[in-house]
């Protein structure tokens, strides 16, 4: 056990940081110079190669997410490890981990985070691949094989394909050997989802009927939507007899109240409304799953779509740019 921190005398006493203010626009995000983080018990230090951005954040930085202001966002990140805390045994300085679940916000040219809650990068994967794979990765790892386990040869429906988990979804979907029907809004998007594998793509008008057009009157197994209010009642005509309903977001809006009889007089059908912290809850979890993702990116079953690449000085542009939909794929921040 290490009973001692490990923090190099080197190592520099400021951090850069990206913070908020206060609830508002982007132009909220603005650079800043901190204290170094130091680790406390079970902590490591990472020095960032790369931050995820995600929506959340930018509802956090707007206000829609009411925040202890001034914040720094995110909790996605890789980078290596500089500086470990007292009682760390799984990880070393010099080691490059990856993290959804950062203890400190990853808008940041170094960040903390519980040990047991980051894991090691192999070295076939680079620090982009890394950095975009965690929050979306995830989602899409334990839906197919703990929310709901898909089997070869069933057919699933997903919403929004070109999305970052609907991508991800669809080609390990594939790989797993299952029929994969998706919805997308616009024919750019669609062709987003025929590339990442998926054998039909519909789009949101009328898709409960197109279904079963597709499945001759049975309905999907499962149906896997993020965006909520829009779609629920579609995704629930779309099932077949005791079918699967995971409700995973709500992208659009949240679904109102249902009536557990609906569920049973559309076929007894299941409901479930999951979320990555329910999935996560210890380090072998933790690792098994992202072992799975490491070993597809690396086997080839899996493909990132990564749009773009921000210094992070720039950061209120790419929140800029993903709420105006200028891009597709995951954004990245590069100290």
């Amino acid at each position: 056990m290490n009973e001692q921190s490990v923090f190099p005398e080197d190592l520099p006493d400021r951090a850069r940081v990206v913070h908020a203010a206060q609830a508002g626009g982007t132009e909220v995000l603005v650079p800043a110079e901190v204290a170094m983080p130091e680790p406390g018990p079970h902590q490591v230090l990472v020095e960032t190669a790369a931050a995820g951005v995600n929506f959340l954040e930018t509802y956090q930085r707007s206000g829609v997410y009411p925040m202890e202001y001034p914040f720094t966002p995110g909790t996605e990140a890789t980078g290596t490890v500089l500086a470990v805390g007292e009682a760390v045994e799984s990880l070393s300085a010099g080691q490059r981990v990856t993290t959804m679940e950062a203890a400190s916000g990853t808008y940041a040219s170094h960040f903390l985070v519980d040990s047991s809650k980051a894991v090691a990068v192999p070295d076939e994967v680079t620090d982009e691949q890394a950095a975009a794979l965690p929050l979306q990765g995830i989602t899409a790892h334990y839906l197919m094989n703990s929310t709901y386990r898909v089997a070869p040869g069933q057919t699933v429906l997903t919403h929004a394909g070109a999305g970052g988990v609907g991508q991800i979804l669809t080609q390990l979907l594939k790989a797993k050997g299952a029929r994969v029907i998706t919805t997308c809004s616009t024919e750019e998007k669609a062709q987003i989802a025929q590339a990442a594998g998926a054998d039909y793509v519909l789009g949101y008008e009328n898709f409960a009927e197109k279904v079963h057009e597709i499945t001759k009157g049975e309905g999907v197994a499962a149906v896997f939507d993020g965006v909520g209010k829009d779609t629920y009642l579609g995704s629930l005509e779309s099932l077949a007899v005791r079918g699967t309903f995971v409700l995973y977001g709500g992208a659009s809006g949240q679904v109102p109240p249902l009536d557990p009889q609906d569920l049973n007089r559309r076929g007894g059908l299941y409901l479930t409304r999951p979320s990555t912290h329910w999935y996560l809850r210890n380090a072998e979890e933790r690792s098994w799953r992202y072992a799975e993702l490491f070993d597809s990116l690396t086997g080839g079953d899996l493909k990132l779509s990564i749009g773009a690449s921000y210094s992070l000085e720039d950061a209120g542009r790419a929140h800029d740019d993903l709420e105006n939909r200028r891009t597709t794929g995951k954004l990245l921040l590069t100290p």
